[in-house]
């Protein structure tokens, strides 16, 4: 069996006509949900029942995956605080299983992970998910842009890396040597778009 690249890509607000088009264009077989919560009051064409039904229509099978790789999660361990921290959800059980269903269904389909972001570095799909798929997947990675081309992985990192002022000297001379500076980004990135849970009455 070969292993094909693996996709990403945001619904954003596109059309549902526009979004199979895109998948269509890269060949995409399996749409794996990675959304926490599958349902979208301000674009109802990607609730997960209607989503799937319009997919199979089209030819194109889809996956929830959202319980395994979704960003905001019901273990209270993957926390820190209110905030969902993309570090210890990469060490939780169910997180690891949802990597592992991607790595062997790419190995048979061409997978595009989707969420809703449009940009890549908005959402989890890259910065947690992408993350810690990169180095444990023989095939590359990319990530289908809302006009239908496609950005590796590698430029988005690099885009990461320069976007959180990593890449400068003065960044690097003041840096923790220990860490390198693309991990430091993922984690910089990472804090500004995780999920953060509403504060009870009373705190």
């Amino acid at each position: 069996m070969s292993s094909h690249t693996i996709y990403t890509i945001g619904h954003s607000n596109h059309t549902l006509e526009h979004f199979i088009d895109l998948l269509k264009k890269h060949g995409v077989e399996v749409v794996a949900d990675v959304r926490s919560a599958p349902v979208s009051s301000r674009h109802p064409q990607f609730n997960r029942d209607a989503l799937r039904a319009d997919l199979a229509s089209a030819g194109i099978k889809y996956l929830f995956l959202g319980k395994q790789l979704g960003a905001r999660r019901s273990e209270r361990d993957a926390y820190e605080g209110r905030i969902a921290s993309y570090e210890r959800i990469a060490e939780l059980a169910a997180f690891r299983e949802g990597l592992d269903r991607v790595r062997k269904g790419a190995h048979s389909y061409r997978v595009a992970l989707m969420c809703a972001e449009k940009e890549p570095l908005d959402c989890h799909r890259t910065l947690l998910v992408c993350r810690h798929l990169r180095d444990t997947i023989p095939g590359p990675i990319q990530h289908i842009l809302a006009d239908g081309s496609l950005e590796a992985h590698e430029q988005v990192e690099r885009r990461m890396v320069a976007d959180m002022g990593m890449n400068t000297d003065q960044a690097e001379m003041f840096s923790d040597q220990s860490e390198p500076a693309l991990e430091r980004a993922y984690r910089k990135r990472g804090l500004k778009v995780a999920y953060q849970e509403e504060a009870s009455v009373g705190d």
